[in-house]
This record gives structure tokens, C-alpha cells and sequence, in this order.
């Protein structure tokens, strides 16, 4: 088995560093974590050449982000390496909620069938790095550099100059786009004179992994006020490899350097062990960090040639996931408006509808992170006496269990009101409104064959799913074939119980036609569209008019 945290990827020097002019690409993206990776390869897919530059030569220590979303796993899917992540993480998708020594109510986040992905898997951020890094190397247009660390940049009309520092001195590149995915300290927002803004919360937390052979259902457990550590919160999560993540609440006055200590670190997750019921288990600690955390971000994502992803852009608690699912998210978005916009395909304003989304993304899940931190460290004592009450309440009443916030989990921003949306002329119940992500289901495929709806949804393309069987869904066909566009189109028929669920997620009668947009977001849905109709709402897709 690789152990990705102790890889060291060779730096290699490249032709371009012996240019007598600075070689142009069309998109650099600086950044090789999660998100600059998932951002590359999707490019990679579309047919667009990246250079990805990363400033050092190794994966990241330590679990770090762990929880990937349902969301964020059919992206991987996307990018080929969706099973590899599956196939190795944690699947969970229950929640238990403790106060004090007594569990007041669990949660399932994803009650019902007819799923292909979990709701959340904990995979430790090093394996989703290397298993990226490896799709990335298998792709000929990614050209990743180790040790290419961008020290400088100056923007002009046709792009950007990066001024890069090799171990062999120091090259420049142009670039037509840069994508800067590097992090929350990032250097480019530095270098442009930016800042991220928001609230930095006064309060510390350690995490800690430890790796333990205790057989504990696989869930989410969160404790307020546990006997085993008074006055503060735990989170518990089971990643793999036997390992477990452990968050402590630790409180504002405490002494970081002193709490990642093990000897400090050893009595809490005794106590921990020893509350539910493991005495005897054994543990080592591999990897602890303490932090302090902020919800914030960039007033824009955009500024000019350079686009910001990730916590680069925008920075959140950790309680919820919302931190590197997001991030791929916004590499989602990204991808395939710069691959329309350098193909010719787009006008170079569809790049700002990607600021503009995910920034609204960014503030919703700021949102979210906000409450959940203030709930979890209330910081008066009429704060703390409220959510005391809210948890005691949540025994007996379903209402209080709408106020409990121990970290909302990741779900996609639904974007009703991005300028990419053709509005409603129909009546449809349901959530699959224009700017929500495509809901997975089971489809049965033209051969026969089982599969699943995203499955079959092309990388590359707009796809048409067009519902049902007769003379309704074949006019809705002739719509769309007779609009000269490479449109990919999916039949879902309701002959089967799959069809049926796919059905009853989209509300849609024979003939009804959803268009989705390259990275599965539904941008206009008709009971019987025209090809007209179709025509408008891919121009409108494209920021075109």
C-alpha cells in the first residue's frame, strides 16, 4: 500500500524555463490540492491544456479535510476516479446527537433509495490528493511541476505573466487564465493586493487522529457538555485504515503548542474511550493540529485574468464539511465555462457568471458555518442557557431539532438566481428547479442495462434528459434534433421502477425535457419545449446575448 504522506513527487526542469521568450498556455493553475487537481483534470477532459504548478513537492499531512460529499463524489465520478475514493473512504450517512451522557436524537441524511453515492465518505485528505495526482498523471494535457513556486504576476490585456521560482532559478510564463487554488494564505491574492474579510471566532480546537481497533458503528457522533470533557463539544468520525477523528473544543485561553503535545492529548481520548464503553482499546496518535478558524472570503472571486477557487476565495469553519467540498465545487464551475470561453464557445463574460455563483455558494455556506460555530460556542450565558434548553427540548420535540446546529452539513448551493437560468413558462413541483445539481437515479439504458442518470450525463457537453415514452417524448426529440448543437440527450423512461424514481424526482410527464448544463446543474426544464426554445436557453447558458 503507498503511504501518500511520505511521497516526494522529482521536480523536473521543463523547456519552457530555456524559452527565449516567456511560453504562453492558455490556463496556469497554481495549486496542486484538491481543488486545483479536480480543476485540472476536468479542464483535461475538455480538451484544454493546463499547466498546474504546485510550490513544493509533497501531498498534505495529516487527515485534514475528511468528510466528502455526495456532491462533490458524482464530480469525482465525472473525473474517473469517483469508485477509487468510494471504494476506499468510510460511506456514513447517520448522525447521532449527545448532551451531557444521553443521546437526544440521531439524523439520516440520506433516508431514501435510488442513490448511487453515500450521503458523505471519510477518506483523509492525502489518499483524494494521490488518487488525483495519479488521474492527473494519466492524462497527456496535464502538465504538472513540483517545486514551481509563482513569485510574482503582472496582468495585461491578452493575460497574465507569472514570474515562477524553480531549484534552478526562476522562468515566466504566460498565461491566457490563471486559476489560482492556493489556499488560504494564498500568495497570488497577496501578490495582487486582496484580502479575504469575514470573522474570526474566539475559540480553539484540537483535532487529533488516532488509530484504534474498536468496532464502532459508522456514523457521526457529536457531543455538547460530555461529562468527559465538561463544558465543551466533541466530534467523533471513523476514517480509513482503522483511524478515527477526534475534534476537541478546547476554549479561547488554551495553549496550543501545549495541547499537541500526546501526553496532553492522551488523557481526552481516554476519557472519550473510556465514556463509551472501550476501556481496554489501546490508540496511538498519529497527526494533531489545534486551530483557530474564520468564515470569510474575497468581495470578488474574479479580477480580471485571474479567478479565485477555493479557500483561496473563500474560508469557513470546519463543522459541516464545507471547506473542501466546496472548493470542488467551485472547480466544478469553473471547468467548464473556461473550456467553452477558450474553444471559442463563450464570450469571455461567462467567466463572471462563475464569480457571481459561487460567491452567493460562498456566502450561503458562510451562512451556515456562522450558526453552527455561534451555537456550538455560545459566548454569553443567556447563549448557552438557550441552547441548553434547545438540546433538552429536542427529546421529546421534532420542532427543536430544526435549532440544533452542530455543523449543517454540505449540500450544493441551488444558484435560482444565476443569469445562466431560463426561467419557468410551465408548472413543475419538486427541487430539480433551474439551478439546482441534477439529482442521481436509477435509468435502465438503451441496451438494457442497469445504470445510473449521472453516469450518463457527458463531461463535455450540454445534455437533454428527455422523460417518458410516445408521442409526446418523440416531439420533444424532434425539438432537439432539429437545433444544430452538439447536445448529448438521455432518454428516461418510466417503464421500470428505476425510471419511475427518476420520474418522480424530476416531476416530469411524457415529453418532459430538463437541460443541464456541462457540470450537471439544470438551467431550463419545459413540458414540451420547440427548438427554439432549446436555442435560447443554451445561448442563455452561455452568456451569449
Amino acid at each position: 500500500m503507498i503511504d501518500y504522506q511520505s511521497l516526494r513527487f522529482d521536480y523536473k526542469r521543463h523547456a519552457d524555463q530555456d524559452a527565449p521568450t516567456p511560453a504562453r498556455h492558455p490556463v496556469v493553475v497554481v495549486g496542486a490540492g484538491p481543488v486545483g487537481l479536480t480543476l485540472a483534470i476536468d479542464l483535461a477532459l475538455r480538451e484544454i491544456p493546463v499547466v498546474l504548478l504546485d510550490n513544493d513537492n509533497t501531498l498534505s499531512s495529516g487527515s485534514r479535510a475528511i468528510c466528502f460529499a455526495k456532491r462533490t463524489l458524482e464530480v469525482f465520478d465525472r473525473l474517473g476516479c469517483g469508485d477509487r475514493m468510494v471504494g476506499k473512504g468510510v460511506s456514513w450517512h447517520v448522525g447521532k446527537v449527545f448532551f451531557h451522557d444521553e443521546q437526544v436524537y440521531s439524523f439520516d441524511l440520506l433516508p431514501e433509495p435510488g442513490h448511487e453515492r453515500p450521503a458523505f465518505i471519510n477518506l483523509q485528505q492525502y489518499y483524494v490528493e494521490g488518487y488525483l495526482v495519479e488521474r492527473a498523471a494519466a492524462l497527456p494535457l496535464i502538465d504538472l511541476r513540483w517545486n514551481n513556486k509563482v513569485t510574482g504576476i503582472e496582468q495585461n490585456d491578452g493575460g497574465a505573466v507569472l514570474t515562477v521560482e524553480t531549484p534552478e532559478g526562476v522562468y515566466k510564463l504566460q498565461a491566457g487564465y490563471v486559476a489560482a487554488c492556493d489556499g488560504s494564505r494564498s500568495n497570488l491574492r497577496q501578490m495582487l493586493g486582496l484580502e479575504a474579510k469575514g470573522r474570526t471566532f474566539r475559540d480553539r480546537f484540537l483535532i487529533a487522529d488516532i488509530t484504534m481497533d474498536a468496532q464502532l458503528p459508522t456514523e457521526r457522533r457529536f457531543w455538547f457538555d460530555p461529562p468527559f470533557h465538561p463544558g465543551q463539544s466533541v466530534l467523533l468520525h471513523k476514517q480509513a485504515d482503522g483511524m478515527w477523528r477526534v475534534d476537541f473544543q478546547l476554549g479561547w485561553d488554551a495553549d496550543p503548542v501545549e495541547e499537541r503535545k500526546p501526553e496532553n492529548i492522551t488523557p481526552r481520548v481516554r476519557a472519550l474511550l473510556d465514556s463509551i464503553g472501550f476501556e481496554g482499546v489501546q490508540f496511538t496518535i498519529g497527526w494533531a493540529s489545534v486551530y483557530t478558524f474564520a468564515c470569510q472570503r474575497m468581495e470578488r472571486f474574479r479580477h480580471g485574468r485571474v479567478l479565485f477557487a477555493g479557500d483561496s476565495a473563500h474560508g469557513v469553519s470546519p463543522f459541516g464539511a464545507r471547506g473542501a467540498n466546496s472548493g470542488v465545487q467551485d472547480a466544478d464551475n469553473l471547468a467548464w465555462k473556461l473550456a467553452a470561453v477558450l474553444k471559442g464557445g463563450a464570450p469571455d463574460a461567462l467567466l463572471d457568471s462563475y464569480a457571481s455563483e459561487r460567491e452567493f455558494a460562498a456566502d450561503e455556506n458562510i451562512r451556515n458555518s456562522t450558526r453552527a460555530t455561534d451555537f456550538i460556542t455560545p459566548k454569553s450565558e443567556v447563549s448557552r442557557l438557550f441552547r441548553d434548553a434547545v438540546l433538552e427540548l429536542t427529546k421529546r420535540h421534532a420542532f427543536a431539532r430544526t435549532l440544533v446546529n452542530s455543523g449543517r452539513l454540505s449540500v450544493p448551493a441551488v444558484l435560482r438566481d444565476s443569469p445562466l437560468n431560463t426561467p419557468d413558462t410551465d408548472s413543475f413541483e419538486g427541487a430539480m428547479v433551474p439551478g439546482a445539481a441534477a439529482a442521481d437515479a436509477p435509468v435502465v439504458r438503451a441496451d438494457g442495462s442497469s445504470g445510473w442518470l449521472l453516469r450518463e450525463c457527458h463531461v463535455a457537453q450540454f445534455t437533454a434528459l428527455v422523460f417518458g415514452q410516445g408521442e409526446a417524448a418523440e416531439r420533444s426529440l424532434q425539438a432537439l434534433m432539429a437545433f444544430d448543437f452538439p447536445l448529448h440527450v438521455v432518454r428516461v423512461k418510466a417503464a421500470t421502477s428505476e425510471g419511475e424514481l427518476a420520474t418522480q424526482r424530476y416531476d416530469a410527464l411524457p415529453g418532459t425535457v430538463y437541460l443541464l448544463r456541462p457540470d450537471q446543474h439544470v438551467c431550463a426544464r419545459w413540458r414540451q419545449p420547440t427548438a427554439a426554445n432549446i436555442r435560447a436557453a443554451i445561448d442563455r447558458a452561455l452568456a451569449k446575448g
